[in-house]
């Protein structure tokens, strides 16, 4: 046999064998910075590169991804598990809960991992660009930026049930649920208040907050601005899919006023509002944020280091996905 021959043979069998390697049990407590200087340097770059070029075609990107990011650190910790298709009979795919219906994004991240898969193969995990890809979406729309641990593993499944039913924070939540939910995280009080800070940018359908805009009596609770509820019924009258932004003003600008709109009573959703309006700590640090821009783009890149460290179940099979719509197979 020629060597070009046995070369041609042996690559797929070398490749094979290292994502086996790969496919061991793995958390997301050994992380860092520079994971991979040396066998990818080259991937932050490549990241910040699409996610510029997506999101000046379309600012809805950058929201879509950060949600991505969120949901998929909530379910089983951060490891991609929310961009896998369905794998019958193995599993059924995340994006079929209820909370996830309306997630977008995920071509943009294929788009990422292909041109990873290009430069460095079988190297940089998905879990790994979602968590880039939501940092470089919060900088482009004007965000604050931070230093992202890197060395997470890609999980060799999806767990619908905890998606629909268990993991993730309920729009119609109170405070004690979202402090219990977040805890459970190892997330502190004010870490949900600035992660919160999110939906300064991105929208809703009217089926999360039409109980809050209508209330009891059709007319919206004692916790929320007539007028802003008025106008949010208005948008409803379009059916449940009909969107409205968490922020009016500046609906695709990473600032502050999402505070801002809490203070004024004029929160899109239940779980948004609980956060300002009970006279405790909460209260105090929403009345801040909403003064002090820097103190929560401060705040949020800390919190969001802190989520992206969210590990993975012990004994779950990981791997580097080479697609990230579907396991190594």
């Amino acid at each position: 046999m020629s060597p070009s021959r046995i070369a041609s043979w042996l690559v797929p069998l070398i490749l094979a064998v290292l994502l086996a390697c790969t496919a061991a049990n793995g958390d997301n407590h050994h992380l860092s910075v520079s994971y991979y200087d040396k066998t990818c340097p080259r991937a932050q770059h490549i990241v910040q590169a699409v996610m510029a070029s997506r999101v000046a075609a379309d600012q809805a990107m950058a929201p879509a991804v950060l949600r991505l990011f969120f949901h998929d650190c909530f379910v089983n910790g951060c490891d991609a598990s929310v961009l896998l298709d369905d794998a019958a009979p193995f599993f059924e795919s995340e994006k079929h809960a209820e909370p996830n219906d309306s997630l977008g994004g995920f071509d943009v991240i294929d788009e990422i991992k292909s041109h990873l898969e290009h430069s460095c193969p079988a190297t940089v995990s998905c879990a790994d660009i979602l968590a880039l890809a939501s940092r470089d979406a919060v900088a482009l729309l004007g965000g604050p930026t931070w230093n992202v641990q890197l060395g997470r593993k890609d999980s060799r499944g999806a767990n619908k049930h905890a998606a629909e039913e268990e993991d993730l924070p309920s729009p119609t939540a109170n405070l004690t649920e979202l402090i219990a939910k977040f805890a459970e995280f190892g997330l502190d009080a004010t870490d949900l208040v600035a992660l919160s800070g999110a939906h300064t940018v991105g929208s809703a359908r009217c089926h999360h907050y039409r109980e809050r805009v209508y209330g009891y009596d059709g007319q919206g609770g004692a916790d929320i601005d007539p007028s802003f509820a008025e106008l949010r019924r208005q948008t409803c009258q379009a059916g449940d899919d009909a969107r409205a932004p968490f922020d009016e003003q500046t609906p695709m600008r990473f600032d502050n006023a999402y505070y801002k709109d809490l203070v004024a009573r004029r929160g899109l959703l239940t779980s948004d509002q609980e956060l300002y309006g009970c006279g405790g700590p909460l209260d105090h640090l929403v009345q801040r944020y909403s003064e002090d821009g820097e103190a929560f783009a401060r705040d949020f890149a800390k919190a969001m280091v802190k989520m992206g460290k969210i590990p993975t179940p012990p004994g779950m099979p990981v791997e580097v996905r080479l697609t990230c719509r579907k396991v190594n197979y």
